[in-house]
């Protein structure tokens, strides 16, 4: 069993249920899904694309779908069916073992890191981080790397609400500090 969902189950779920008053386990909010998502952006070249599915590939462990824009905008120089991005959905085990490496890996390899603002979960509390390069992820060996992209990252909890939320991620061991305003 994944690390991360160990601590789930035995301390973070019921933390929950104390501090916010659950009182059926069944109604704990958990972890759904997990997506990751890559933008083609200007570089739309053939070789550009493969090297963003091979990182999909490598670091979720699972074939990406590839996107296609639904309509051209001549502004953007965008035809109708061409490839935009390329995207991975995880649940399961894989979920949690990638949860695991994100939460303990991933984190600490970011450079200059001083910790994810609590910014990153939303009203619902769910989780976004953008990562801008995608060598913070243990499987991409830095000699390989031809060209540099962001990864966004995407955790979908049942959280339904901002506290919920980050009472999960903090109770997981996501690095998340409350910036001071001035």
């Amino acid at each position: 069993m994944s690390i991360v969902k160990d601590k789930m189950i035995k301390v973070v779920a019921p933390k929950l249920q104390a501090d916010f008053g659950y009182k059926n386990k069944l109604a704990l909010p958990g972890i759904t899904k997990v997506t990751i998502n890559v933008g083609i952006g200007k570089g739309r070249d053939p070789k550009f694309i493969e090297t963003i599915v091979t990182t999909l590939r490598r670091i979720s462990g699972q074939e990406p779908v590839k996107t296609k824009a639904r309509k051209s905008i001549a502004g953007f120089k965008l035809r109708e069916g061409s490839i935009v991005g390329a995207f991975v959905t995880l649940r399961g085990e894989k979920m949690w073992s990638f949860l695991d490496k994100l939460a303990n890996v991933a984190f600490a390899r970011v450079r200059d890191f001083q910790g994810l603002p609590d910014t990153v979960v939303d009203k619902d509390g769910n989780f976004n981080f953008g990562f801008t390069e995608h060598t913070a992820f243990p499987e991409i060996a830095p000699d390989e790397i031809e060209s540099l992209h962001g990864v966004q990252v995407t955790i979908t909890t049942t959280a339904h609400s901002r506290p919920v939320g980050l009472a999960i991620f903090r109770g997981l061991g996501f690095p998340i500090v409350t910036k001071k305003t001035k």
